[in-house]
């Protein structure tokens, strides 16, 4: 066995291990983290979270608007023996008590130093529990991290209750594997489980597409059709890309869901089902209800219980199991009966990468590097050289050498950047002027700047 394969299954077996130990539920007071001075002085959040980050990217759950502080300047993750703070390689520093710290258990009220920033953290008199899985996989979900394992507890409880669930994370995090997995585990398992994409269905057929239609109902309806919704009765329907449905179609969506019935396009007969609903999405759909693009009373009957998968590069922890996992994956399908393994360094390497297309961008490597690997060692060389297109003379850079799905979302994120970063230099990064240019609501343009993480070039 190679030091990589060893490397590899020690890595596993020292999570199982920890895992195993740990308490399977434990309680941690509320804490609030109070901005002291700076620009941002006053600003104030309650933290409720077993896990909090704090920095000047716009993904952090307290945003610093300090030169000084890094981009994810440190996390606040909450253990059995109080708040353990970690600072993430900031350029410069964490400090507490005129010291810098790399980590430290925080017990008590105390003052943190980010940049030039202090920042309180106060404890309050509330609790909240923390229940975390003692196994690192939940369905076809895999994770040995405590943010993965406090989702698989999260899963793990609600599974069996049929109640609506909202799963929200970026492209490539598993939120059909959650789906999956609840529909698994769940009284409807014998079930079908249907899977309607929301964003891969042309607007004036999506009525029909969900709810179904009758013969003759329009132009080409030669056939009836019995809708996505009657197709999942007595089992699960998982609404993909939710925040894409059309405004005009949300009400009928809302009157099914409390209903438990639908109508099909050109009959006046009613159909009932019984459906359990987990609905997924990439987007605010908190701030696409303040811009009035997605009904609220529709977003509070999905959300009743809420999943949020963290993107791979918050949970590098979690590469060593699964590049194992798809190693194993890949090597069972292939005709080559060569054992891969993977070196240190490039475990290293692995964790250290951003993953912009997170697990499914890993697995997709994996599989690749297996592939073309000309030894027994996996070849990390192997992904800096994609596929593209760019002979139709626009500009269009295609990864050919991803799923239909990745490609696209890359694609348009790079659109996304383009067209907003100039949009905002030629209105001098004035949101609302941009916001009015484009014909944009303010709040949905902050969520853009937000989720692109866009940052206003400093001056030089």
């Amino acid at each position: 066995m190679g030091d990589g394969a060893r490397y590899v299954r020690a890595m596993a077996h020292a999570t199982r291990t920890l895992t195993s130990a740990m308490p399977e539920r434990f309680t941690l007071p509320k804490y609030k983290l109070r901005v002291l001075d700076g620009p941002g002085a006053g600003t104030e959040r309650i933290c409720d979270r077993r896990l909090v980050y704090v920095g000047s990217a716009p993904d952090n759950d307290l945003v610093l608007e300090d030169a000084a502080a890094s981009r994810c300047h440190l996390k606040i993750e909450g253990e059995r023996q109080g708040y353990r703070v970690r600072d993430l390689s900031s350029k410069n520093g964490t400090w507490l008590a005129g010291s810098r710290l790399v980590e430290a258990v925080l017990t008590g009220d105390t003052t943190l130093r980010i940049g030039q920033t202090r920042v309180a953290f106060e404890l309050l008199s509330e609790v909240h529990e923390v229940a975390l899985s003692l196994e690192p996989r939940f369905g076809a979900l895999i994770g040995a991290s405590r943010e993965m394992r406090e989702i698989f507890a999260l899963l793990a409880r609600v599974a069996g209750a049929d109640v609506t669930v909202l799963v929200q994370g970026e492209s490539g995090t598993g939120k059909e594997l959650v789906a999956e997995a609840l529909h698994s585990h769940s009284t409807r398992a014998n079930g079908p489980l249907v899977v309607f994409d929301c964003s891969a269905v042309q607007p004036n057929l999506m009525e029909s597409e969900l709810f179904g239609h009758v013969r003759g109902a329009f132009t080409g309806a030669v056939a009836a059709r019995q809708g996505a919704m009657v197709e999942a009765d007595g089992g699960t329907l998982f609404l993909d890309e939710i925040g894409e449905l059309s405004l005009e179609l949300q009400p009928k969506l809302l009157r099914a869901l409390e209903k438990h019935e639908v109508r099909q396009v050109g009959s006046n007969e009613r159909k009932r089902v019984d459906v359990r609903v987990v609905a997924a999405t990439n987007r605010d759909l908190a701030a696409m209800v303040s811009e009035g693009t997605f009904r609220q009373d529709l977003f509070y009957r999905l959300n009743v219980i809420r999943v949020v998968l963290p993107p791979l590069r918050r949970r590098p922890e979690d590469v060593p199991i699964l590049v194992q996992h798809f190693l194993e994956e890949a090597q069972a399908r292939s005709q080559d009966k060569r054992q891969m393994t993977v070196s240190f360094e490039t475990m290293q390497q692995l964790q250290a990468h951003a993953w912009p297309g997170n697990v499914r961008e890993l697995r997709n490597y994996v599989t690749r590097a297996t592939v073309l690997s000309s030894g027994a060692e996996l070849e990390m060389r192997l992904d800096t050289q994609p596929v593209t297109d760019q002979g139709s003379g626009a500009g269009v850079d295609v990864r050919y050498d991803l799923p239909f799905k990745d490609a696209k979302a890359r694609l348009i994120d790079v659109f996304e950047r383009t067209y907003w970063t100039r949009a905002l230099e030629a209105h001098g990064w004035n949101i609302s002027a941009t916001a009015r240019a484009t014909g944009l609501h303010r709040k949905s343009l902050e969520y853009v700047i937000k989720k692109l993480d866009l940052k206003r070039p400093a001056k030089s």
